[in-house]
């Protein structure tokens, strides 16, 4: 099914699963059914809104008690948390960094925060993410190991880090990924941005590598308004990106002492309030996203020309943006399908461009990229807020 005749079917199956009566429905909105504004009144009323209070330690500590690592550390948004973690990783001015070419801008920004240079690497469709087993064939085939660091022979340049992104939630096949890391010296540091909630054969996401960075932007699956953090299992490493991200201040009652260049990215205490309290709803608003992927899934079954992507078999996914692929032969009619379900007053969008095409990262070094162009080509997201899915549970 191609043309009008296929845009029609893709808005109908939507129509079935999402509320009639909503003249608008929104790729993701925030929820707010629990102790929001409590938390936040009591910043106002104490006036502690700023750097410092019990909310940030409190959503520090249970957001690494949900997700197991030994030491979250609270910032101000996501792409603050990943250029902390290349800093953490040791990504020097003039290192290139393996990235997926399908990512949110705020993965190669970070790199670039860094004077690092983004190398862009394939996807698997299985996953939308990095593709490990193409990212070994191209480093065997156009890299060198001097000293036990893995050296561009094109460029001369060292690659120092590896970035996976578990894409709208869907986590990357790790396993391999860190094989490649072993092989050849590669730091490992998760975009784990948009997968709270999501788990790599039974663990959080955000604990294989050195360190990873969560996003708290008010679409993700739980929101402090803006935010992030950065999440590791070395507890001095923690220790030193909480110091990094506090302008590198040394404690002192008075006195402004610092003992390196540091970086004003502290989260505030009124929007750790307020995420304290979307934890505490957290298990509900996943539950309610498996619940809509599960109606988006039996929806789309029987549509011809268009597939629900699921989650990875080894991986249990948050479904942060649930996504339809097209079939090759429906890849021209994708901006039909926007056209028509966004004038419908449902919000859907494309993939994002591929980092490459971009002006900025035009003449960064880059493998064949013939899976991300593909899913650029095929790609749409639909709604995926959590009350679409029902009621907190």
């Amino acid at each position: 099914m191609t043309g009008q005749g296929m845009a029609q079917s893709v808005l109908q199956a939507l129509q079935a699963v999402l509320p009639a009566e909503s003249p608008f429905i929104a790729l993701h909105e925030p929820q707010f059914e629990g102790n929001e504004w409590l938390y936040v009144k009591e910043c106002l009323d104490t006036r502690w809104v700023s750097s410092v209070g019990k909310f940030v330690d409190r959503f520090e500590e249970e957001l690494a008690s949900y997700t197991g690592a030994a030491r979250a550390v609270a910032v101000v948004n996501g792409t603050a948390a990943l250029h902390v973690c290349l800093m953490l990783a040791g990504v020097e001015q003039g290192d290139e960094v393996l990235i997926p070419a399908l990512t949110f801008i705020a993965t190669a920004n970070a790199v670039s925060y860094c004077g690092a240079v983004p190398h862009f690497v394939d996807s698997d469709e299985r996953t939308l993410g990095l593709d490990p087993a193409k990212l070994c064939d191209h480093l065997a085939e156009n890299t060198e190991m001097r000293r036990g660091e893995c050296y561009n022979r094109r460029t001369g340049r060292r690659i120092k880090a590896v970035v996976p992104m578990h894409t709208f939630g869907h986590p990357v096949e790790l396993d391999m990924l860190c094989e490649v890391c072993a092989r050849y010296g590669l730091v490992l540091v998760e975009d784990a941005a948009e997968s709270l909630g999501s788990y790599y054969k039974g663990r959080h996401t955000g604990n294989r590598g050195l360190c990873s960075a969560f996003s708290f932007n008010g679409n993700k699956t739980i929101t402090t308004g803006g935010g992030g953090a950065i999440l590791t299992n070395d507890q001095e490493l923690g220790r030193l990106a909480k110091h990094l991200t506090t302008t590198a201040k040394l404690p002192h009652r008075w006195e402004f002492a610092h003992d390196q260049v540091g970086y004003n990215y502290r989260m505030p205490n009124v929007n750790a309030a307020l995420g304290c309290a979307q934890l505490e709803q957290l298990d509900g608003f996943l539950a309610n996203k498996r619940a809509l992927a599960e109606k988006y899934r039996e929806a789309f079954a029987g549509v011809s020309g268009v597939r629900f992507v699921e989650e990875p078999t080894f991986a249990r996914s948050n479904y942060w943006l649930n996504v339809l692929l097209l079939d090759r032969c429906a890849a021209g009619e994708r901006d039909k399908v926007l056209e028509l379900t966004n004038s419908a007053g449902v919000m859907t969008r494309p993939a994002w461009t591929l980092m490459h095409k971009l002006p900025m990262f035009a003449n960064c070094p880059r493998m064949e990229l013939d899976a991300a162009l593909d899913l650029e080509a095929r790609l749409i997201n639909i709604p995926s807020s959590a009350f679409l899915g029902g009621s907190l549970v």
